[in-house]
């Protein structure tokens, strides 16, 4: 498509940094048992990675105690090229956390497109960035406890130039816990009956044909994939103590510079290293 900057370009990551109310759950309740200490240090491992290996503009937004789960910065917007829609989570004690992200996005110069609420609706449009899957060429978007078919429609009336399609994500989770995109035209996914079923509808859904990295680790199926300065190929990935049966996978992707990221303190909230981070490009020519 005309215009679109070739997958996996960005310059700028947006975090958002690790509260002392870590592990706790936005309603007040207690989550999975944490470590907060750990979780910072492992945040500022990726973070750093990001900075400096893979190269990008860091941007990172104090955290806030008042809001336990803002680390997630995934979830609150979905971007694509200068547009950003700011998004509307399931939980309504996590809707503030979307205020300091579209600050910032707004001052990235990007459009910000709102979600907002159906006011007077019981159970109107919700959309978690967790759920949406972008491959470059198309949307996939999956409906889960998290994300409504009425986000879904939101987010194709948004980014009227790709298709989006809805596909299911089982056992409570989010589709980007079962898969990601491991660059432009493959899709890295766990090898649960769950996820089989996903990719087997995403296949059913799309003209397109993607090559599939499978893992057999659930927590391995969420990467982050850049394609940096001189074409270089990086990944982001979990790291063998953490998923060691996937490691001879990854291997298989021989001219990838491959960054083991440890995420082990937030997979124990139902997170994911593509959880932490809004990726940008401002600099569509620039590579």
């Amino acid at each position: 498509m005309a215009g679109v900057c070739p997958y996996g370009r960005f310059t700028h990551a947006v975090v958002r940094g690790i509260p002392e109310s870590f592990g706790k759950l936005a309603d007040g309740g207690e989550g999975a048992a944490t470590e907060l200490a750990k979780a910072q240090r492992q945040f500022g491992v990726l973070t750093g990675a990001l900075r400096q290996k893979v190269g990008l503009q860091l941007v990172e937004i104090p955290a806030d105690p008042e809001l336990p789960e803002s680390w997630r910065m995934e979830d609150v917007a979905v971007i694509q090229g200068d547009t950003a829609l700011v998004t509307r989570p399931w939980k309504q004690q996590r809707r503030s956390e979307v205020e300091a992200a579209r600050r910032v996005l707004a001052e990235l110069n990007l459009t910000v497109v709102e979600m907002g609420a159906e006011e007077g609706v019981t159970g109107g449009a919700t959309l978690e960035g967790s759920d949406v899957l972008f491959t470059g060429r198309e949307f996939f978007v999956g409906i889960s406890k998290h994300t409504n078919h009425r986000g879904a429609e939101v987010l194709a009336d948004t980014f009227r130039d790709f298709a989006v399609s809805t596909v299911p994500v089982c056992g409570g989770t989010r589709l980007k816990n079962i898969c990601s995109m491991g660059g432009p035209d493959t899709i890295i996914i766990s090898n649960t009956d769950g996820a089989r079923k996903t990719l087997r509808m995403m296949e059913q859904l799309t003209d397109h044909h993607y090559e599939v990295l499978t893992v057999p680790e659930e927590a391995a199926a969420n990467c982050i994939y850049v394609r940096g300065p001189s074409k270089v190929d990086f990944l982001l990935h979990p790291t063998a103590e953490e998923c060691p049966d996937s490691m001879q996978a990854f291997q298989k992707l021989t001219d990838y510079t491959l960054l083991p990221t440890a995420c082990s303190e937030a997979t124990k909230l139902g997170g994911a290293l593509s959880s932490f981070c809004l990726l940008i490009n401002r600099k569509p020519h620039a590579f």
